[in-house]
């Protein structure tokens, strides 16, 4: 197992993020955000600001700055803050003041008054309900509804009629945030080369790209720059409104601009988790085999429509085998701060509602769980020909029965003095995924090499796991790999984003280091080289022929090369018409409930996954870790409150409450390794997201098993177990 090797540099503190970035004559932006959550802004008094000490410029939707919408392939358009004066939702920035110093700013921005000229706002999901809208996922082609029946099956409901046994129940999520340690900030530079932005964010080509749209600049001519991000989860995928708005400042100021969100910011400034609400019916055997399984879904979306969380369709769709198959997805426009992709989008919390109900089903049939979950085990997704390339998630099971000791549970748990202990399970998937990518690999004179690539590693070990594939790619050593990051002027790398990073890079890499390769022995074979004319190969990091060997150093010294490069790509191809492709696991937890406070402390969980090859297991089990107690956060502590006029209630580190060492016990981690070579040379599949998946279900399953009280939201909080 190979350490992070930007390990040390995070931990000294020498690790430069984006806002570490200062520069001479660097003034200060602050971004100035709505106090209403539906309206129009009637008029912006900023003469007490524009005279306030130190203020150098004062940006408003009537006096705006320089920027156009951008739109991408990948994101479509991105909302660019002061454009207009509509305002969509509580905390929208509509407003930027630069001063010389961070305070300065902040304090002449506390001088604005603004006038609004309110409109009725719909912040509640719940009160929404009765006008949602169809709405399409945000991947894949599906339609908003859609029905798979066995023949002579007239309805999903006629099917659910005659099951034997049925379950239904309605399970809510609440809107989460990506609370990322770092905020969203940027520090801009022009120069005649053009614009330079630092900013974390997971795709340097793609912030690039749209800051070049945004600015109405060629895309040649920015550069984005983040070698190190300090967390991201999905809410640093697209540009933020800090980076569009220091870029557009220092090119009209001509100074370096920085500027970063207050942790309050980050709450309404940029983006989190739909809530959502979904109602689920299954119908079995009384052997427990399914006959029915419907899932209808409802999800906040913003006042604009820009994004969907796809419960229903990253869920039951795919995960168990059913021959009828009832699926919908609706959308509820509300006024409130962004939705986006956040940690296993879709899967996380709508695993929250499906496991649920299968434990439910499990108890209603007096069957395990895991044997139900077994028995209905998928060998293709409902309704698709197309088989799973690699599935082992019945060792999964097996595997993490045996570990955790699950032969023990009882069915109405047990207890330990004054606290009751019960056990829950859950199944984990993520779909395997692929984006395009293209990677620089160069071999140098002095026997090492470059790989490089724009991509972003925001905390996944991405960076590590070039250095690993490269020296697998090149036979030799890592140590003797240089690997590359976080910079626009790198080859493309996409978004590092859907656990598709190692799969994206690797194949990528595998296919640049193969071309590389084949022009070193060309080179080595060409006249006046030191291999002149012989039929050379390669090995160990060396050029074979004629009974003689030469490093490839050597080799490029020989021919007075300095180095030599090759870059490859990859993308998603022919394999998609010929599999289904996905990661699996198996979440188990232990519960303890007071018998007396009624508060619940996870003490004991498990994963077992099945994602592929495993490149890196210490990183590979770091991430998985990591996601499992975001699943166990989301269970126990996570949830914005949105109250009637649209303020967040908790938005903030005191009020968004989120697990710290003394709410998480030690996680036991544990892989069934299969490569997956159907899907990416490489053979690894996402491990990213799926440590999230079933983990919330897995607590709320295991709540029940101690305490007989199935509670079906998330957050689940000590009143909802009292007076039971």
């Amino acid at each position: 197992m190979t350490s992070r090797l930007d390990g040390p540099l995070k931990v000294s503190g020498r690790a430069k993020y984006g806002a570490d970035h200062n520069f001479p004559g660097m003034a200060y932006g602050y971004v100035v955000l709505s106090t209403i959550a539906h309206g129009e802004i009637e008029a912006m008094d900023v003469m007490a600001a524009k005279s306030a000490p130190g203020v150098i410029g004062v940006y408003s939707p009537f006096d705006p700055l320089e920027l156009r919408t951008p739109s991408s392939p990948v994101f479509g358009e991105t909302w660019v803050p002061l454009q207009d004066r509509e305002v969509t939702y509580y905390g929208q920035p509509i407003g930027f003041v630069v001063a010389e110093t961070f305070e300065q700013a902040r304090d002449a921005a506390m001088l604005i008054e603004v006038s609004y000229r309110p409109r009725p706002a719909l912040t509640s999901l719940e009160d929404g309900l009765a006008s949602a809208e169809d709405a399409q996922p945000t991947f894949g082609d599906s339609p908003p509804s859609l029905a798979v029946l066995a023949p002579g099956v007239e309805s999903i409901e006629d099917a659910l009629a005659e099951s034997p046994v049925v379950v239904e129940a309605t399970y809510t999520t609440a809107t989460q945030n990506h609370a990322a340690m770092e905020p969203h900030s940027a520090v801009a530079v022009w120069d005649s080369g053009g614009l330079t932005v630092y900013s974390g964010n997971q795709g340097s080509d793609l912030q690039a790209a749209e800051l070049a749209g945004a600015l109405d600049l060629d895309p040649s001519s920015v550069h984005a720059v983040n070698p190190f991000v300090g967390g991201a989860f999905g809410g640093k995928g697209r540009t933020s409104a800090p980076a569009f708005l220091a870029a557009a400042a220092a090119r009209a100021l001509g100074r370096p601009i920085k500027a970063a969100l207050s942790r309050e910011q980050v709450f309404t400034a940029t983006a989190g988790r739909a809530a959502t609400v979904q109602t689920i019916a299954l119908g079995a055997d009384t052997d427990g085999t399914l006959i029915a399984v419907r899932h209808d879904s409802w999800c906040s979306t913003p006042a604009d429509r820009s994004f969907v969380e796809p419960t229903s369709h990253g869920t039951s769709r795919e995960w168990y085998a059913t021959p009828n198959l009832a699926i919908s997805q609706k959308m509820v426009p509300l006024n409130i701060p962004p939705t986006t992709f956040m940690r296993a989008p879709g899967e996380a919390p709508g695993s929250f509602a499906l496991e649920s109900a299968i434990d439910e089903l499990a108890v209603a049939l007096n069957m395990d769980p895991i044997e139900l979950r077994m028995r209905n085990n998928s060998t293709a997704p409902p309704g698709k020909d197309l088989q799973w390339s690699s599935k082992h998630l019945d060792e999964c099971f097996h595997v993490g029965a045996a570990r955790f000791g699950w032969a023990n549970r009882l069915p109405h748990g047990h207890t330990d003095g004054d606290w009751l202990v019960g056990l829950g399970t859950a199944t984990a998937m993520f779909p395997a995924l692929r984006f395009p990518a293209t990677v620089e690999v160069t071999l140098q004179a002095d026997d090492t090499a470059v790989v490089s690539t724009s991509g972003a590693d925001p905390g996944t070990g991405l960076l590590t796991v070039l250095s690993l594939v490269g020296a697998e790619s090149l036979d030799i050593s890592p140590d003797r790999i240089t690997p590359r990051l976080g910079d626009s002027a790198f080859p493309p790398g996409g978004m590092s984003g859907g656990s598709t990073a190692t799969a994206s890079a690797g194949s990528a890499i595998m296919i640049a280091a193969a071309k590389v390769i084949d022009d070193l022995l060309a080179v080595a074979s060409s006249p006046g080289s030191p291999f002149d004319g012989m039929e050379a190969s390669y090995a160990d990091g060396r050029v074979l022929a004629g009974g003689r060997t030469m490093t490839f150093g050597e080799v490029l010294r020989a021919v007075n090369h300095s180095s030599i490069s090759a870059t490859g790509s990859s993308a998603p191809g022919e394999e998609l018409s010929k599999h289904s492709f996905s990661s699996f696991g198996a979440q188990f937890c232990e519960v303890r409930v007071h018998r007396w406070t009624r508060e619940a402390r996870v003490s004991r969980v498990l994963g077992v996954f099945d994602g592929g090859r495993i490149i890196n297991e210490k990183t590979a089990r770091s991430q998985i870790i990591g996601g499992m107690i975001w699943g166990v956060s989301a269970a126990l502590h996570e949830g914005l409150e949105i109250e009637a006029n649209g303020r967040l209630a908790n938005g903030d580190f005191a009020g968004y409450l989120l697990p710290v060492n003394a709410d998480i016990p030690e996680v036991d981690v544990h892989f069934v390794q299969y490569p997956d070579t159907l899907h990416n040379p490489v053979g690894a599949r996402g491990l990213g997201e799926i440590g999230t998946v079933g983990m919330a279900a897995a607590v709320a399953n295991a709540i029940y098993n101690a305490t007989g009280v199935r509670v079906r939201h998330i957050p689940i909080v000590v009143e909802d177990l009292l007076d039971q």
